[in-house]
């Protein structure tokens, strides 16, 4: 990611400010996407998936994967020097993936992943000439899928298996998950 008016140090007090993550950031990374999305304190903010699935989001060892990847990064949000939201963009042969989307459960409904979406695309389409974004949500997540509907995200009626039996993904309360593919066009490219 190049340094622009939102790098680190540059935006006023208060304001969101990003920067690509460090090995250094994977325990705050880890703490922070497991609080957006599963057990009590995820319940704070509407993007819980603790109805649906108990265990872990992520781990410590995909986190650092991802932050280490030579095709993709993984954007930090700071506010006032505290990480209050994240995302990981994977470069693809013709398209970018759009992943690991977390912000912190107090501050959802703020207007912090509106910003976050935006930098992500910034960054698929001017750094990496990217004209498409695509990402994988469980299909029973209608309010969520809803949400990036509405910045432009259409269903595309594909769909893959939930990884049932590997707890990595999480320990599911119900049999029937699976993920939709989303896709969003990015203009400019």
């Amino acid at each position: 990611m190049s340094d622009t008016a939102t790098g680190p140090g540059t935006a006023p007090a208060g304001e969101p400010a990003f920067r690509t993550a460090t090995l250094a950031d994977v325990p705050a990374l880890v703490e922070l996407v497991e609080s957006a999305y599963r057990g009590e304190a995820s319940k704070a903010g509407w993007t819980t998936e603790a109805d649906l699935l108990d265990g872990q989001r992520t781990d410590a060892a995909s986190v650092a994967e991802a932050v280490e990847d030579p095709d993709g990064v993984v954007l930090l949000v700071e506010r006032d020097g505290e990480l209050v939201a994240c995302c990981q963009l994977e470069r693809r042969p013709d398209c970018a993936y759009f992943g690991m989307f977390s912000v912190r459960p107090a501050l959802q409904g703020g207007g912090i992943g509106r910003v976050v979406l935006a930098e992500a695309e910034r960054v698929a389409r001017e750094e990496w000439g990217v004209g498409l974004l695509e990402m994988k949500v469980v299909e029973q997540r209608g309010d969520l899928i809803a949400w990036y509907e509405r910045r432009g995200f259409r269903r595309t009626g594909v769909y893959s298996p939930f990884p049932y039996g590997d707890e990595r993904f999480g320990i599911p309360r119900r049999p029937d998950l699976r993920f939709e593919l989303l896709t969003k066009e990015l203009k400019g490219v």
